[in-house]
């Protein structure tokens, strides 16, 4: 059961403190858990340590670029940390000039499965980097890591994002 806890200076001697005063005379008053109180000191210090810790995963991601491949690596994606598409390569063995329009819709699909394998990568990457940052934050809450969490995001509409 808590307790309250008055913060405020002597009152049957007649003085007042400041919050006092501000308060219209009324005391400030605070729940107090039994068994002590929280380490302002040691909290600061564990929440920059983990803004500390997520910068440095955001800038690792920003650095990073993962390869998704399609056709048996005849199509390469590269994408960054963040998803963005930033290379794209197609081996000329995937061109038939005998039937550019067949050739042409393998090719999009190849790349469409390529940008899909990169993205996944991409999103492994994120969850490895910022996962367990995640969880030390989010404590259960949905969105936010930990039980029934997990980053949002993800890479709509290219298969790697919730029910991809």
């Amino acid at each position: 059961m808590a307790r309250t806890r008055s913060l405020g200076g002597r009152t049957s001697g007649g003085w007042r403190s400041a919050s006092e005063q501000a308060l219209g005379g009324r005391k400030r008053e605070c729940t107090v858990e039994p068994g002590g109180q929280l380490n302002m000191q040691e909290l600061l210090q564990q929440a920059q340590a983990m803004q500390e810790q997520l910068f440095n995963a955001q800038r690792e991601l920003a650095e990073a670029e993962v390869k998704g491949t399609a056709g048996g690596g005849l199509v390469t994606a590269t994408v960054n940390g963040q998803g963005e598409v930033v290379g794209l390569s197609i081996d000329p063995k995937a061109i038939d000039a005998d039937d550019p329009a067949d050739t042409a819709e393998t090719i999009a699909d190849l790349v469409l499965a390529a940008i899909r394998d990169a993205a996944r990568e991409a999103q492994e990457l994120q969850q490895e980097k910022m996962g367990p940052l995640a969880q030390g934050l989010g404590g259960g809450i949905p969105g936010a890591g930990g039980e029934g969490g997990g980053l949002p995001g993800g890479f709509p509409g290219l298969g790697g994002g919730p029910g991809a």
